[in-house]
């Protein structure tokens, strides 16, 4: 991340087609689904398109669910955010949807990012996912969305995100050789939490034994990967942060910069510095009517944190902070 950009992880439904055994937005789990009003959508992204343009940064929305790609307006937004806002568009997908020729188009006319979410070879993803033939789909599809990317010589990073848990760390390894075989080209990871599925942490959660491996390992399997052409990404500091959640060491941050390099909005059209605060420190989207208050708002969330600070900032959960997206 550019010291100039502005990233907008935007959750736009909580709906999602799998029934994965570790999410809060299994198909399984009877719970209300919200998703975002499109018009509210498209307003932001007019302004952030302006913002862009007034303080010459660059800004990369990206898409979040739930299974963002299975919401209608998604695909229309994203168009007009790329071309017509002249906006950086990603998204976090399960990849069912990649199966549609139109949708792997779509993605490489609208998208500069694709992350696929991929935990496990074969039956293990699949289990995880609670989705029989996942796996190979995926396998088809991505490679497909490659070969159409090579053919017109543009379209989206690919990448892809894995979930660590004591049922796959230790084929982290095979795990990149795959992705890097259907040619994505960055890889990045986190460890299972227990805030999402309570019932499913404690037999799958990673132990310090398992992080105390990955650690050891993780500078030979860069090398290794960095010669097929995948980059691992993931801080030094990044992996303190797992540690620390392993071996329940506290670690609080006294200045997260909210809002100066990094937003998320919720379904509900709360925006904030992250999906941790959204309840004590979120504005709502309809507070921001000009760029002076895009501009202002991290100034707003800073006061909001100053002034009630939330528990979970006394220990961090939040990735970006840590350097998920570095390798420095």
């Amino acid at each position: 991340m550019s010291a100039t950009q502005l990233v907008v992880v935007w959750r736009i439904t909580e709906a999602c087609d799998l029934g994965c055994h570790f999410c809060a937005y299994s198909r399984r789990l009877r719970r209300p689904r919200a998703t975002a009003d499109p018009k509210q959508v498209l307003a932001f992204g007019e302004l952030l398109s302006e913002h862009a343009r007034v303080d010459s940064r660059e800004v990369l929305v990206s898409w979040l669910g739930g299974e963002p790609l299975h919401w209608p307006p998604v695909w229309e937004l994203s168009s007009v955010f790329a071309h017509a806002f002249g906006l950086r568009v990603g998204v976090t997908t399960n990849g069912a949807a990649l199966k549609s020729a139109e949708a792997r188009q779509r993605l490489v006319d609208d998208f500069a990012e694709v992350t696929l979410s991929l935990d496990g070879l074969g039956a293990v993803h699949d289990e995880l996912r609670a989705a029989p033939g996942l796996f190979e789909q995926l396998r088809a599809s991505v490679k497909s969305l490659r070969d159409l990317r090579t053919r017109l010589g543009r379209g989206p990073r690919l990448r892809v995100n894995t979930i660590l848990m004591r049922d796959n760390v230790r084929a982290f390894e095979d795990l990149c050789r795959e992705a890097a075989g259907w040619g994505v080209e960055e890889l990045t990871f986190n460890a299972l939490g227990g805030r999402d599925r309570p019932e499913f942490f404690p037999d799958h959660s990673l132990r310090p034994q398992d992080v105390e491996w990955f650690r050891q390992a993780l500078p030979g399997i860069r090398t290794r990967m960095a010669e097929l052409g995948l980059r691992i990404l993931g801080s030094e500091r990044y992996l303190g942060r797992l540690e620390a959640t392993v071996r329940h060491h506290v670690l609080p941050i006294a200045d997260c910069r909210p809002g100066q390099q990094f937003l998320f909005v919720d379904e509900r059209g709360l925006v904030s510095p992250c999906s941790y605060t959204t309840h004590g420190y979120g504005v709502h989207l309809s507070e921001l009517r000009t760029v002076n208050a895009v501009r202002e708002l991290p100034q707003r969330l800073a006061q909001k944190r100053r002034a009630q600070p939330l528990g979970v900032c006394q220990d961090c959960p939040s990735t970006q902070v840590f350097g998920k997206f570095s390798t420095l």
